[in-house]
């Protein structure tokens, strides 16, 4: 990515005019050689649409309207059938359904070959005489309604206006004129026929907002309920991205019910229906909560979700909402199955028998209400996936539905020596979740490189029939949503090379192309460092092995000691929030409220979070040792909290004139608060009686009584009490400090001493007040060669601390990687020679590049390093968390150091991780973010080696790779890197 110095250059771009640019594609915005005139000379064409068109096609007439007048000032005439004299018109519909797209074929002005019989496939052309009477024509023609919807709504993009018009009020550049180029245009065919997402986990975002915003449900008794309005702006945002598939909010919400005009209005809007895993036959699980109360329901049973228990009044149920869908011709994909109610495992058991008996039901029902040739699904979610394990298919033309684990690392691929299937593959994925290890439901937390990944290699094995990712809100998660779709429409528009490219062309959508370099920088890095751990993870600490798992909901996951970890990452923070700020001051006043929500927001506050968390638990530590900066660290702590707090409060109060009233209400600091709110705090957000709480610190922060009279303390980098890092020529961690620090409220004069005058601390005296840190440095030129120990005397308040500082000056010459404090880290990506085909995935690691393997004889990797001690050394490969997706023994690479023997490691049988239970040991690695799996090796001398990472299976992503040669201190993202020679 290009630098951020270059930020001050693009003030002038800002201030040019946006006319004079023309965007890439079909539209220009300046006259020329056989373009055609949209809008010109203050007036627009025409827009003809056929009466006889779907309603659909018509429906979105008006909203093309509205953004032509957008951009230009200019409104349209939109006419049925009829081409006002004298005008080149913009004539759009359907083939085969529209009479004036028909006509034009039948005149052999329209050549349709790659149009006909295709789905949702669009032709926009400039036509020559397309009917009698009309000299030209911009035809946009679609092969079936979709087709045609997506072409309208692709003038409009093309012209400037983004999908996320409404969502983040993304205004439009004006033009005066808008043009277009003479020629064949067109999207294509998607290549995914079913592509959507799901609004999940919508309390208290969207259970907040959309209620006041759009007005309440229209179910007695239910305000909170979801209305037409409200998915009216849903259904047109999927049509402006290339969408066709819904699964509608289900927490407390029920589609059909909530507005009785919901499923005709997704009729009207030309969207597939479905329903979420856990709903099957097309019917929402609370219909069912909401009527079956008190040990009874509406079909005479027992009130019980239970096939085995209630089954009659179950298919009764069943029968209901197939035969709404027949009625009321809902075009929709049908989910089969079943789940327990509340999205658990089923209380009867998880036979095959019993699965087999559900779906051999719900086929009759839709052989019975005639629905038996609409596409069905079957999605293997969390435990289901074990009845495909253990053999069992359902019917052939069943698509059958592989998830993820929540966390975006598929769990089952098709395995390639299964015969193909009709009804064909899909994929269930995840941007948002709730559940173990925890809730992240706040802010965009995707890593393009590691979403792009998964879908590639989806798409590769086959998955193509339908593809769902649960997207919280929608709103949040605007950048990812938009990449699975667009990757879903066509994957090789998108290479791995081409995620930068991609990126600026969204940021160009939605800011234009001056800023958007510069905003496709920050959301980049963005990226990079949100990916690392979920903000809501920042308060757990997770340790121990794959026998024992133990979660610290009090901890840092970020070292406060060892390698300055916590400020590092937390400076990283920092200098992105002011990269934000100074571009927030060049972006025009029209787009500020969409800088806030597409990337000011998210990047700002989880800086403040950040910078929350290092204070809040600075103190903590600090109350232990019993430093007099104790409770102004805790007033640090509060002072960041409230200007969070400020930010949701500007979100919900004055951002686009009030619009986003209770939107920002999403907890994100206060889980794990079992006092608070109860025994599911380790995981859900704070809440009770499922309505959420305002956010708060915790762990708690600690407030202690400073005595007056001065005492020294001492504390030292790395967290020992005593003793230093070593110090080494080689190293590439931080320089080491000591910390003076004052245990009472009366200031004191200190010095350090060091017992070499090689050894030097800056300052080396002073007065404390609360504390000082002192930085301690070797003099190369005057240190001896070899190992040494050289004692520091602190001296302060009439106290003596006496710590050691070991020295490591090695005598071997230096070559690759070289060993300091301890170890030899390696980012995978920094290889010495590369056997094989690797596939580089940039950024994908949380501290860098990772490399997959792709093939050939004997690939591996080899890092070439100096180590200057001998014996046993541990290995550690730091890998992407994946799941064994295919039928092979175990998820595997081998490690091997100097030609050894390779010693294979099944990083899932190491870890104990089993993503179909979702044990401690597969949340710590979702949770961290890695899979870090050790071998244990020996090196029998000093000097020059090498290791070498081996594939064993393809699907294992390497980011990085440590030799430990003296035990390290435990830190969230491993040693920094080491120098190289």
């Amino acid at each position: 990515m290009r630098s951020f110095l270059a930020l001050a250059l693009i003030a002038p771009l800002v201030a040019a005019p946006a006319a004079q640019a023309s965007p890439p594609g079909y539209v220009a915005f300046r006259d020329g050689p056989g373009r055609f005139p949209i809008v010109a000379a203050g007036r627009a064409a025409p827009v003809v649409v056929s009466a006889a068109d779907h309603a659909g096609v018509i429906r979105v007439t008006d909203d093309l309207r509205s953004d032509l007048r957008e951009v230009t000032g200019a409104e349209p005439v939109v006419s049925l059938d009829r081409v006002p004299a004298g005008v080149a018109p913009i004539i759009i519909g359907t083939l085969g359904k529209s009479p004036l797209i028909d006509r034009i074929v039948a005149r052999g002005r329209l050549d349709v070959r790659g149009l006909r019989g295709k789905w949702e496939t669009t032709i926009e052309q400039v036509v020559t005489d397309p009917l009698p009477g009309v000299r030209r024509a911009f035809v946009i023609a679609g092969s079936d309604q979709r087709g045609t919807i997506y072409g309208a709504y692709d003038l409009s993009r093309a012209i400037g206006v983004s999908p996320w018009s409404f969502w983040d009020d993304v205004p439009a550049a004006r033009h005066p004129a808008v043009y277009v180029l003479p020629g064949r245009h067109t999207q294509g065919t998607p290549a995914v026929k079913y592509r959507g997402f799901f609004i999940n986990d919508e309390n208290p975002a969207t259970g907040t907002w959309a209620p006041g915003h759009f007005g309440p449900g229209k179910a007695p008794g239910r305000p909170g309920g979801l209305n037409a309005a409200y998915f009216a702006q849903v259904f047109e945002t999927m049509l402006r991205l290339k969408a066709n598939y819904l699964w509608p909010a289900v927490w407390g919400r029920a589609f059909a019910e909530d507005d009785p005009l919901n499923h005709a209005t997704a009729t009207l809007y030309g969207v597939v229906m479905g329903t979420s895993h856990e709903a099957p036959m097309m019917r929402g699980i609370e219909e069912w909560n909401r009527h079956a109360v008190n040990g009874t329901d509406p079909y005479g049973g027992n009130g019980q979700w239970s096939f085995v228990r209630n089954a009659a009044a179950i298919k009764a149920y069943w029968r209901d909402g197939a035969q709404r869908m027949a009625d009321e011709n809902i075009e929709g994909v049908i989910t089969l199955g079943m789940r327990g109610n509340g999205d658990v495992s089923l209380p009867d058991g998880d036979g095959i028998e019993l699965m087999s008996s559900i779906i051999d039901s719900q086929r009759e029902i839709l052989r019975d209400t005639g629905l038996i040739d609409r596409p069905q699904v079957q999605t293997l979610y969390k435990e289901v996936q074990r009845y495909w394990d253990e053999g069992y298919r359902p019917p052939d033309d069943v698509t059958v539905v592989f998830c993820d684990d929540n966390w975006g690392n598929l769990r089952k691929l098709p395995d390639p020596s299964l015969p193909e299937r009709s009804g064909g593959y899909g994929m269930y994925y995840h941007f948002d979740y709730v559940g173990a290890g925890r809730n992240y439901k706040w802010a965009d937390t995707v890593n393009l490189t590691n979403t792009w990944e998964q879908l590639h290699r989806a798409y590769a094995s086959g998955v193509d029939r339908l593809w769902m990712v649960n997207v919280g809100d929608l709103k949040n998660e605007e950048a990812p949503t938009q990449f699975f779709l667009d990757y879903a429409w066509n994957p090789a528009a998108i290479p791995v090379t081409g995620i930068e490219r991609w990126l600026r062309s969204y940021t160009s959508e939605n800011f234009g192309p001056a800023l958007a370099p510069a905003v496709a920088d920050l959301l980049d890095e963005y990226a990079t460092l949100q990916s690392r751990r979920k903000p809501e993870l920042l308060n757990r600490r997770i340790t121990g092995d794959a026998t024992s798992v133990i979660y610290d909901d009090e901890g840092n996951p970020f070292s406060l000691t060892a390698y300055r970890e916590m400020d590092r990452v937390t400076a990283q923070w920092q200098t992105l929030a002011a990269k934000a700020d100074r571009l927030r001051r060049l972006v025009p006043a029209a787009w500020q409220d969409a800088f806030y929500q597409l990337a000011y927001y998210q990047i700002k506050d989880t800086a403040l979070v950040y910078e929350l968390r290092r204070a809040q638990f600075t103190n903590i530590e600090y109350a232990r040792q019993g430093r007099a900066a104790t409770n102004a660290m805790a007033d640090r702590a509060e002072a960041l909290f409230a200007q969070d707090q400020a930010m949701s409060a500007y979100y919900n109060t004055t951002l686009a004139g009030g619009k986003w009233a209770g939107w920002q209400t999403q907890p994100k600091i206060g889980y794990g608060d079992v006092e608070r709110y109860g025994p599911n705090a380790p995981w859900q957000q704070p809440e009770l009686n499922n309505v959420a709480l305002p956010d708060a610190i915790y762990p708690h922060l600690q407030r202690i009584n400073v005595p007056t009279a001065a005492a020294l303390g001492v504390a030292l980098d790395g967290g020992d009490p005593v003793t230093l890092p070593t110090f080494s020529p080689w190293q590439s961690q931080p320089a080491q400090y000591i910390e003076v620090y004052n245990k009472g409220a009366t200031a004191y004069d200190y010095r350090i001493t060091a017992a070499q005058p090689w050894v030097h601390v800056t300052p080396s005296s002073g007065r404390v007040t609360d504390q000082v840190r002192a930085t301690v440095t070797v003099d190369w030129r005057r240190a001896p060669r070899g190992t040494s120990v050289v004692p520091i005397t602190v001296t302060g308040a009439g106290s003596a601390v006496v710590v050691r500082a070991p020295v490591s000056f090695p005598g071997v010459a230096p070559s690759g990687f070289l060993e300091a404090n301890g170890y030899v880290a390696m980012e995978a990506g920094h290889y010495s020679r590369k056997v094989g085909d690797w596939q580089l995935l940039p950024g994908i690691g949380r501290t860098g590049n990772g490399l997959t393997p792709l093939g050939g004889a004997r690939a591996r990797l080899e890092y070439a390093m100096t180590l200057t001690t001998t014996g046993p050394v541990r290995v550690s490969a730091y890998l992407s968390p994946r799941n064994n997706v295919l039928p092979t023994p175990g998820l595997r690479y081998a490690v091997s150091i100097d030609g050894a023997a390779p010693q294979v490691v099944d990083i899932i049988g190491e870890t104990g991780a089993d993503d179909t239970t979702m044990n401690p040991q597969w949340a710590r690695n979702t949770s961290d973010n890695t899979n870090v799996t050790t071998t244990a090796h020996a090196v029998d001398r000093p000097g020059r080696h090498t290791l070498t990472f081996w594939m064993v299976d393809p699907s294992v992503i390497v980011q990085r790779l440590v030799v430990e040669t003296a035990p390290l201190p435990y830190s969230y993202l491993g040693p920094p890197e080491s120098r190289r020679a």
